[in-house]
């Protein structure tokens, strides 16, 4: 009877300790903290995806953060080429405070001066001293040179390139139709070129040759070179993917980096054929890129789901500027310019954000936000909030997409890229965009009546002009070098 009393006690003993181990790793996987996981498309303009109007080419997978969160109708990057934006995303400050305001291509890449500074924390480097895993696979374009590496900037894993671009297959091309950029034909004239077999075509259109995205420039696993045999988009996605599994049970960083849509235009065989319906080749090969790059969303997604992530993990989708349309044919529509200017074509890209069980579903907001939130919401859903001796110009967005906070997040977004300068104030748009070695006088647009930027009030409304400008004065007073 004692013995069967002492069995009957020590296994009420094992089933309580059991039941609050499994009640505290229950109450432990409720309340940790979230993955943050950040998709960059690259020049992917403002109106190229389904949510944002195009009927064209179904980007189902992109679409659905959209319905499963928020849509960002004005929401913008620092700058509206690739390095300078991604600056101010990876150290949620406008990159004109530390004097970053180029986008080195080609052998600059290597320059020892061509970089994120140091003194900059990235997002990574954050989120890593806060015990998060933290992975880059894609586009790092930050500096090339060994000090800039990502895994010297707080990532704990990389697989991707450091330079500007990167082809998707190597040469000689198999498996895709590749559409380059030439000065001259090979018959000596201008115009198109396509070869026999109709897998690759040469176009003079843009004036000048394909830009030799691969030398000294390898595709890396942490910092050793790797060949790699799979179409580029598609082998980001599986290193993502198998990121994602490995750290499941712990919280992750991850950022993947696309280099889709970028040139050069590279479209895989299967997504030729379907877009084959569309004439122009330079639009189907831009087509198949950017549903391969939509698939290839989706995959991420639905892993996060059948790891039972969905609920315990923040998705940003944005662009890292707006598209060069001639070069590729990627639409800002309905906006003004595009990739490089400082007009709304050149900034405002798509944004959308879901975090399932958290954030409203099938939300638009149309209050200005910016990449440079990314950090400020990163931090703060990761309960790690950047101290008061490092500010950023980004803010935590989770008040105002929850209703607990009825402003704006920013009042005044400030941009700058050498001469090249604008500040949004309210709806107010003020903007410098002068072309190359040409001068330009002050414009100044109501965005809430002129998207478009089609109707410069500045000489109707000279009040509001030395208003606008006087608040640009101040900002550009606070940056590395003022301008004048």
């Amino acid at each position: 009877m004692v013995s069967r009393l002492r069995r009957i006690l020590l296994l009420s003993v094992f089933c309580l300790v059991v039941g609050e181990s499994e009640d505290s790793a229950r109450a432990a996987m409720s309340s940790r903290r979230p993955n943050i996981v950040i998709l960059l498309a690259d020049d992917l303009g403002y109106g190229e995806l389904g949510c944002q109007g195009n009927p064209q080419i179904p980007t189902p997978h992109i679409d659905s953060i959209a319905a499963n969160g928020i849509r960002f109708t004005d929401g913008y990057v620092t700058a509206s080429y690739c390095s300078a934006s991604r600056a101010g995303l990876m150290s949620g400050r406008f990159p004109s405070r530390f004097g970053y305001e180029f986008n080195p291509i080609g052998a600059l890449n290597m320059d020892p001066d061509k970089g994120l500074p140091a003194s900059q924390i990235t997002l990574a480097r954050h989120l890593h001293n806060a015990g998060y895993t933290t992975a880059l696979f894609g586009k790092w374009h930050l500096g090339g040179h060994p000090k800039y590496h990502p895994l010297r900037r707080g990532f704990d894993e990389f697989f991707g390139f450091l330079h500007e671009g990167h082809f998707y297959v190597p040469q000689p091309y198999h498996g895709v139709t590749t559409m380059l950029r030439r000065k001259t034909l090979p018959d000596g004239s201008t115009g198109r070129w396509t070869r026999s077999d109709g897998h690759l075509v040469y176009s003079t259109h843009m004036g000048h040759d394909e830009p030799p995205y691969d030398a000294n420039n390898p595709i890396l696993r942490g910092g050793q070179p790797v060949t790699e045999g799979v179409y580029l988009t598609d082998a980001l996605t599986r290193e993502a993917i198998g990121f994602i599994r490995r750290n499941r049970s712990a919280p992750f960083f991850l950022y993947l980096a696309y280099n889709a849509v970028h040139s050069p235009l590279q479209g895989a065989d299967a997504y030729m054929k379907k877009f084959q319906h569309i004439e122009d080749i330079q639009r189907r090969v831009f087509a198949a890129m950017l549903s391969n790059l939509d698939d290839s969303v989706g995959e991420v997604l639905k892993t996060l789901r059948d790891e039972g992530l969905e609920g315990d993990t923040l998705v940003f989708f944005i662009s890292d500027n707006g598209g060069p349309t001639r070069e590729l044919t990627s639409s800002n529509a309905p906006l003004r310019g595009g990739k490089g200017d400082l007009y709304e074509g050149g900034i405002r890209i798509p944004m959308l954000v879901q975090w399932k069980g958290k954030l409203p579903c099938g939300k638009v907001e149309h209050r200005p936000v910016i990449s440079l939130d990314v950090y400020g919401t990163a931090a703060a859903v990761a309960d790690s909030p950047v101290p008061a001796d490092r500010s950023i110009d980004g803010v935590n967005l989770m008040p105002y997409l929850m209703g607990r906070n009825s402003g704006r997040p920013h009042n005044t977004l400030f941009w700058r890229m050498n001469q090249k300068t604008a500040l949004r104030q309210g709806d107010w748009k003020l903007v410098r965009n002068p072309r190359r070695g040409k001068t330009a006088h002050w414009q100044l647009y109501d965005l809430a009546q002129d998207i478009s930027e089609s109707h410069n009030l500045a000489t109707e409304q000279p009040g509001k002009l030395r208003e606008i400008v006087a608040a640009w004065s101040h900002l550009n007073e606070q940056m590395a070098v003022p301008i004048r």
